[in-house]
């Protein structure tokens, strides 16, 4: 059974809140992390593990362990969800075709059907937008919109007077079978970024946004809709600000760079 209320909780929310409000909420409240891959332990997608983790123990997780989580929520106050795979264009070199390594959400709710994703990192949208291509939408100075290219739909974002592809997918539902073979390779792959990297990102309802990598330097970088700025980072300075920056306490450094949580040390 999924807890609700405690899903709600976590949130900042209680009764039964809209869909949009659920998916604001979402954002801005649980982060964004791949600690469990970085150190070499691979992903549950079970509903319950799911609630242990990022409701239970205050945990955050990448794009499968959000939008499963969600879709757990949206299901329990009646909505039909579908899971979609993406394949992220963003940051992909001209020609390459990247694996379908993304989860979103089709959501039919109040005889209407939108498009939810509360899972990709960086750039995930504050709110959810209609279903299929359409016109362009701002959320707290952000701009996104989805168009159309050949049988996908692409979400894009706005660079300045630029728009920038974030991923692209086909609007048909795919079985669970495929969203675990996928969540596998993703955690457990050592070519994928959230084995060898690390990522944690968390969402304000400002729409500042915070993102602690080490894919180009370890450093954090933080952006506004008009703004960006980078700070390197120390090794050893990660915990505390994992702590103090994206919630996520309770983690130590290990002699070999690895970030534990300190109950299993």
């Amino acid at each position: 059974m999924f807890d609700l209320d405690a899903y709600l909780a976590r949130i900042g929310l209680s009764g039964r809140p809209s869909l949009a409000e659920m998916h604001r909420a979402h954002t801005t409240s649980i982060p964004f992390e791949n600690l469990d891959p970085r150190r070499g332990r691979p992903v549950s997608l079970t509903l319950e593990d799911l609630q242990e983790k990022l409701v239970v123990q205050r945990r955050g997780g990448y794009c499968f362990e959000h939008n499963l989580l969600f879709k757990g929520a949206l299901e329990a106050l009646g909505a039909e969800v579908d899971p979609l795979l993406a394949r992220v264009r963003l940051g992909a070199e001209p020609g390459v075709t990247r694996p379908r390594s993304h989860l979103l959400l089709g959501v039919a709710i109040d005889g209407r059907r939108w498009h939810a994703d509360v899972g990709f990192g960086m750039g995930t949208p504050l709110e959810p937008l209609p279903f299929g291509a359409g016109e362009e939408h701002h959320q707290s100075g952000w701009r996104y919109r989805v168009v159309a290219d050949g049988a996908e739909l692409v979400l894009q974002t706005a660079d300045r007077d630029d728009w920038v592809d974030m991923y692209g997918f086909l609007p048909e539902p795919v079985p669970m079978v495929d969203v675990e073979t996928s969540n596998w390779f993703t955690a457990t792959h050592p070519r994928s970024p959230f084995v060898s990297g690390l990522s944690v990102g968390a969402q304000a309802a400002d729409g500042t946004r915070a993102w602690l990598s080490d894919w180009s330097g370890l450093a954090l970088e933080v952006r506004t809709p008009t703004d960006r700025s980078l700070t390197p980072v120390a090794l050893e300075d990660v915990p505390q600000l994992l702590a103090d920056r994206f919630g996520l306490a309770g983690f130590a450094l290990e002699p070999d760079d690895r970030l534990v949580p300190i109950s299993i040390r």
